[in-house]
């Protein structure tokens, strides 16, 4: 059943499409202006407390030829996704790629996935409408919740009511691409836990962690989706929540962490939507290598690189990021979260989470 949503997300699309054509009427070469997606372009926005794009533009211009199939591309896209509007129907962004090898222009059809990808990320930020707007969806996220939280969900078979521990399995409750049609009916949580891998998140749940400590266990997924950091931040902003984050030690794991709190260069158009800028990292840290003796591997070229990287990141230009990414290339370590079970299999619940969260201020 379509919605008032809808209806505005394809009002959206529409102006857009017409924009082209009234360049064409006014004798103008048809063009899109986009921000620039690279860490250069990106600034602190004090007011709302997020990463955003600065003012670097690119322009998609049909005075090359490589131009004008972008926005002939981009075309083609508006009108399927205005249909796909009109018909209440969604797709992945997989299917789309598939999709557009039966358009009838061959210039119009995508080349790979990346390309159809970005061109969605490109009609996101030009029109201000949310991908999930145009009931575009990831292949899958796979991200689960469990803990203390009662809410109901709008699905296409009705609305269902579902307690994130007691309606539930072990695997919890799968987040819905548009987390944005969950209501909280009832919570007893006192913190989030938002967990990088399914093994930690899966001992966490064994041994009861949810239960005690009234924690909402978040399964990331490694890098996590939209949805993920969608659903973690409301429930900051609407249940007063604190968010921590526990990942491996390594600085593709500290990006994870980035992407909950500070939010990702490719999608800094939504980090006021998306990103979490309360969240605390809460490991596995550097300095807990050191002070745990956990067991280690040495850090690749690529790791180094990657951390000199983020030392001139500007979203981990901080005291406390400087001095934990320093002291890792000085011992020229990374550990995962697994390395704590060379303590036992409980003391990842029963000691090392306890005591950081209670350094942290959380428990």
């Amino acid at each position: 059943m379509s919605t008032d949503t809808d209806a505005d997300a394809r009002a959206q699309l529409i102006d857009l499409a017409e924009e082209f054509y009234e360049q064409f009427e006014g004798g103008d070469v048809p063009k899109m202006r986009i921000p620039t997606r690279t860490k250069s372009n990106i600034e602190y926005d004090e007011d709302k407390n997020v990463w955003v794009y600065g003012d670097r533009e690119s322009t998609r211009t049909a005075k090359t030829i490589s131009g004008a199939e972008k926005l002939l591309k981009a075309t083609y896209t508006i009108d399927f996704l205005a249909r796909q509007l009109d018909q209440d129907r969604s797709s992945t962004l997989r299917e789309l790629y598939y999709l557009s090898e039966s358009w009838d222009v061959d210039e119009a059809q995508f080349s790979s996935q990346d390309e159809s990808n970005n061109l969605i990320e490109d009609l996101e930020i030009v029109s201000e409408v949310k991908r999930e707007d145009f009931h575009m969806r990831p292949e899958e996220s796979g991200a689960k919740v469990m803990g203390p939280l009662l809410l109901r969900e709008q699905t296409n078979r009705g609305d269902r009511e579902i307690h994130c521990q007691d309606d539930v399995g072990q695997g919890g409750y799968q987040i819905p691409n548009n987390p944005d049609t969950i209501e909280f009916l009832d919570n007893d949580a006192e913190f989030v836990l938002c967990v990088e891998t399914g093994g930690m998140r899966d001992r966490l749940v064994e041994n009861g962690f949810d239960d005690e400590h009234d924690a909402l266990v978040v399964h990331l997924g490694g890098q996590p989706a939209r949805a993920t950091r969608r659903l973690t931040k409301r429930l900051h902003d609407e249940l007063d929540l604190p968010v921590t984050v526990f990942t491996d030690g390594d600085p593709w794991s500290y990006r994870i962490f980035g992407s909950v709190s500070y939010g990702s260069i490719k999608s800094a158009h939504l980090s006021e939507y998306l990103a979490t800028p309360e969240a605390q990292f809460i490991g596995v840290q550097p300095e807990d290598i050191v002070e745990y003796d956990l067991p280690t591997d040495p850090l690749s070229d690529s790791d180094v690189n990657a951390l000199e990287s983020e030392l001139e990141d500007p979203r981990f230009q901080t005291d406390y990021w400087e001095e934990q990414i320093e002291l890792q290339l000085e011992i020229d370590k990374k550990s995962e979260q697994q390395s704590l079970a060379s303590y036992g299999l409980d003391f990842v619940t029963d000691t090392y989470l306890p005591e950081r969260l209670d350094e942290m201020g959380v428990l």
